[in-house]
């Protein structure tokens, strides 16, 4: 009788992942003044300390060697200070290891804020939420920032210093982030939290899928596979299998990459829970392509320098 497949061993790369200390540093979400209506509910958990020390006990029993800080909605009048914060991190901690930084690329200091992204050792990328309809039944209703002639001016500078961009809008958008990708085929555009699919219905689910192929067709997007948790409900490998599966059988092992986003995912799973569930979905790939979505594919987009091997 063959025992079950191996489990993948190797290097883990984090492609999403957040430090925060909101006791020191201003986030007006994490405030008590500033709750925002929030995808997974209740957030009350996370609305505290979260540093290096905590995510590498959370980590244990997974080779995590380097992660990707994603920008946290730090005080938007100082986007410059949370990159300086994240860099004293890195000295004091060795992680993170690249930062995706906030930037308001329709602000008029935009060029001033992104020329200091470009110089410093550690930022790849810069996010900013382009808003936008807020269901597919808004379609055509209104547009996201994508569209703005003031945001795609400042987008245009973000490959002049050397930055990628992290997107993170939901599916419905497809028509836009395809229409920004291929406006700009020079700037890598990095999806987040595969476009959200929240809704699971198998209408809901043919259509999210549409609006992957969509934005895959250009060559200079890739994918995060994360962030696509459901409150009040536990994360399974039978609930979200389908999900993984189809976005990686959409872009290749090449152009995905698995992430975390903790602390935000602490409130539906675990890091061991989900990254065994990860594991346990692609058991089957090659090891080439298992070495890639979990660590190869995010340390090259992000410039992270590790051992790049599919034997760990």
């Amino acid at each position: 009788m063959r025992g079950a497949t191996p489990l993948y061993d190797g290097p883990v790369v984090d492609a999403h992942q957040h430090f925060w200390d909101p006791v020191r540093n201003h986030h007006p979400w994490l405030t008590e003044e500033g709750v925002i209506p929030f995808r997974y509910g209740d957030y009350a958990a996370i609305r505290r300390p979260f540093l290096p020390p905590e995510y590498r006990t959370l980590t244990r029993g997974h080779r995590v060697v380097a992660t990707v800080y994603v920008e946290t909605e730090w005080d938007p009048t100082d986007p410059i200070g949370e990159v300086r914060y994240a860099e004293g991190l890195a000295r004091e901690h060795g992680l993170p290891n690249a930062i995706v930084a906030q930037a308001w690329l329709d602000r008029e200091d935009v060029g001033e804020v992104l020329r200091s992204h470009g110089a410093s050792g550690l930022v790849r990328s810069v996010r900013h939420k382009p808003g936008g309809p807020a269901s597919v039944d808004d379609v055509g209703a209104s547009k996201t920032l994508m569209s703005s002639d003031a945001w795609r001016r400042g987008y245009a500078l973000l490959h002049p210093n050397g930055l990628h961009f992290d997107l993170q809008t939901p599916w419905w958008n497809a028509e836009e982030a395809l229409a920004l990708a291929l406006d700009f085929p020079e700037t890598t555009i990095i999806l987040n939290h595969l476009c959200l699919p929240a809704d699971r219905s198998e209408d809901a689910l043919l259509a999210w899928r549409q609006g992957l192929e969509r934005m895959a067709q250009a060559p200079n997007v890739r994918c995060k596979i994360s962030g696509f948790g459901r409150p009040g409900r536990g994360w399974t490998v039978e609930d979200n299998a389908r999900i993984v599966r189809e976005a990686i059988a959409i872009f290749g092992a090449g152009r995905a990459m698995f992430a975390s986003n903790f602390p935000v995912d602490s409130l539906c799973v675990d890091f061991d829970t989900l990254y065994r569930g990860f594991k346990t979905i692609v058991s089957d790939l090659p090891a080439t392509d298992q070495f890639a979505l979990f660590a190869g594919t995010a340390a090259e987009t992000y410039g992270v320098a590790i051992k790049v091997s599919c034997d760990g």
